[in-house]
């Protein structure tokens, strides 16, 4: 026998309407994991899989510029990324965001995130962006690792969210997307 048990295959495609309650169920578990001690402990306990399905149902079935991509292993949803243009004008426009990139907690530290930030990276320089930009919740350090290991770079812009009252910032990173490798997983 060589080597130990053969991780399931896992498929990343474009996210159809039909994904919504995937989607949305990988949104609030993956926030309940990733913001504990990050985002106040009541703003986690009030996100609702119904709410946010609603959200994903319309974002999916009209998406104008975004993109989302879902991971997909052993018949369900357990990973999503998505792409648009930064709400900010000041950004140039031949920028993008990644605006979202999230995973259940149970296929954390896989490979899975590599491979739908490699689908979403990929995506962005076939449309002819030469930039990306993301936003990370500036306490949520294993995020942060994860986009650095990915050649992501703190641009020095950061911004305070407002949860029910609590400040919680928010920093910006930055990836060059003209000639640069498409990481791969």
């Amino acid at each position: 026998m060589t080597g130990g048990p053969k991780a399931p295959a896992v498929i990343i495609r474009a996210a159809l309407p039909a994904d919504a309650p995937g989607v949305a169920h990988v949104h609030v578990e993956s926030w309940r994991a990733a913001y504990v001690g990050i985002v106040p402990r009541p703003i986690l306990d009030r996100l609702s899989v119904d709410r946010r399905e609603a959200f994903w149902e319309r974002r999916l079935a009209d998406p104008g510029e975004t993109r989302t991509f879902v991971a997909v292993r052993e018949g369900r949803i357990v990973g999503f990324a998505g792409t648009g243009r930064p709400e900010d004008s000041e950004d140039a426009p031949d920028t993008a965001e990644l605006e979202t990139i999230y995973l259940l907690p149970d296929v954390w530290r896989i490979g899975l995130g590599r491979l739908l930030m490699a689908r979403a990276i990929d995506e962005l320089a076939g449309r002819g962006f030469s930039s990306a930009i993301l936003w990370v919740l500036t306490d949520n350090v294993r995020g942060r690792r994860f986009y650095e290991a990915l050649s992501w770079q703190a641009d020095g812009r950061a911004k305070m969210l407002d949860f029910d009252g609590t400040p919680v910032e928010e920093m910006r990173y930055r990836l060059d997307l003209g000639g640069r490798p498409v990481p791969s997983g």
